[in-house]
């Protein structure tokens, strides 16, 4: 738990004297101590300098294939789907291999691609009937409008499960012949001798808590590919190995992250209002912390509500606990008689990519591709960024497809350079979207906070479309 001053109990500060002799006690019982190791992975322990693995068989069984996808998310199952149906278009034949380190496709997650997605039985259920955005003080709501054109103007849109979504996705994507591997997690990134992406490998499996090898111990499977996509979503643990490896984000401002906090209810159904969106910012946050709600109400046969607080991990306070304000906002008079008589169902958390248009790295590099949240295309006031996740997807697979079909190309034993990618996202709505709300997330960083972001919104946002001049990294030219 985080403690605040005031949970602390009120002594006397110690002597001088008994300060060192309480701080030579301490120094005594760590040298003779055995303290556990925060970890016993061999990135950070290598086995070669561990005598418990002598004599263990470390030899990895590799797969080719031309294609290789890291995380079965909305981008990367876009991605997949869309090389498949390519190679259908074309007669041509296209080994995709994904693995997700879920136990099953879409649990891990919180069109033009589909045309048909209705006919497919796709889970999209609930359009939004009703917007409303509000500013909580402690005990009233004030009401704001939402005009055509805002970021929280969802009228007309869907209200996605997406784990349901996610899921729908993987049978239409095994239904095509893209080869899935859920359960195994993605654990290396491997690499040709001339610097280019090869592959990745999995996950070891039968190793102690401590680290030692058991008996069922197994090495992971290597996967080689003429280009691999990373679809790992926010802050992948292989993306931040290319990032220092590749150097790919020298040209980009830093990422900055948000902690997203969803639960599901069951309610009374006479509080239940299918299609209705309800967004607020303001209490239990000051203005000076960046974040805010929704409370989404489904309509799927039952009377169940999606709710969440998002907060921006920029917040000052050092006791702020996102949890605990997620909690107290769940006791505002607004938003607790909707709740009350209820069961909550499910929970859940994830980080989010904030940093928008100024901090997205590098995306293509010689054998891979960065798609989907963990570049980060987030459109951050929206909240939103599962439909340019698939769209970056989408485009990757367009832009790779003639690459390695090419028989010229069949031999090649380096990893594929496809920088296209890059140029032909740029070209997109994809980045026009995100061009045109880049300013909105820096600007709630002045006097007024959150309230003069909204404020700079209103203005530039709905009026002049993004247009203005100024940002953080990028000139006023789009480009």
């Amino acid at each position: 738990p985080i403690w605040s001053r005031s949970h602390l109990p009120a002594r006397p500060l110690p002597s001088v004297k008994k300060d060192c002799r309480l701080s030579l006690r301490v120094a005594r019982w760590a040298s003779t101590s055995s303290v556990p190791r925060i970890t016993t992975h061999y990135t950070i322990h290598p086995r070669a300098k561990d005598k418990r693995w002598e004599g263990t068989n470390m030899e990895r069984f590799a797969e080719e294939a031309d294609v290789v996808i890291v995380g079965a998310g909305p981008a990367g199952l876009s991605a997949a789907i869309r090389l498949k149906q390519l190679a259908s278009e074309h007669s041509k034949e296209v080994r995709v291999c994904l693995v997700e380190k879920a136990a099953q496709i879409g649990s891990h997650t919180l069109s033009e691609l589909l045309p048909d997605w209705k006919e497919r039985g796709a889970p999209l259920r609930t359009t939004v009937t009703e917007d409303k955005f509000g500013i909580l003080t402690k005990n009233f709501r004030i009401p704001v409008p939402i005009l055509p054109g805002l970021p929280m103007n969802n009228h007309g849109n869907y209200i996605v499960r997406l784990g349901h979504f996610v899921s729908w996705l993987g049978e239409q994507a095994e239904a095509l012949g893209v080869e899935l591997y859920p359960g195994y997690a993605a654990a290396e990134v491997l690499f040709h001798e001339d610097g280019s992406v090869k592959g990745i490998a999995t996950n070891d499996v039968g190793i102690q808590k401590d680290g030692a090898p058991k008996a069922t111990f197994e090495r992971g499977l290597e996967l080689h590919a003429k280009v691999t996509i990373f679809a790992e979503g926010c802050h992948g643990h292989l993306a931040k190995q290319l990032y220092s490896k590749l150097n790919l984000r020298e040209s980009c401002q830093p990422q900055t992250y948000g902690i997203g906090l969803k639960e599901l209810w069951l309610i009374d159904e006479k509080k239940w209002k299918p299609g209705r969106v309800e967004h607020t910012v303001g209490w239990p946050l000051d203005r000076h912390t960046y974040g805010g709600s929704f409370l989404y109400h489904l309509n799927e046969g039952e009377p169940l509500v999606a709710l969440g607080f998002v907060i921006g991990l920029d917040y000052q306070n050092p006791y702020l606990n996102p949890f605990k304000e997620f909690q107290r906002w769940k006791h505002h008079p607004c938003v607790q008689p909707t709740l009350d008589g209820g069961k909550r169902i499910a929970y859940g958390a994830r980080a989010l990519n904030e940093g928008g248009l100024q901090s997205i790295p590098k995306l293509a590099f010689p054998g891979g591709l960065l798609i989907g949240c963990s570049p980060g295309f987030m459109n951050v006031p929206k909240i939103k960024g599962t439909h340019t996740a698939m769209k970056s997807g989408m485009l990757a697979s367009e832009t790779i497809f003639n690459h390695i079909t090419n028989e010229n190309l069949q031999s090649k034993t380096i990893g594929l350079d496809v920088p296209e990618y890059e140029e032909n996202l740029k070209k997109s709505w994809v980045w026009k979207e995100l061009y045109g709300v880049r300013n909105i997330r820096p600007s709630c960083h002045g006097t007024l906070g959150v309230y003069g972001g909204m404020i700079y919104t209103g203005i530039f946002y709905w009026i002049l479309r993004g247009m203005e001049p100024w940002t953080l990294k990028h000139p006023g030219k789009f480009s």
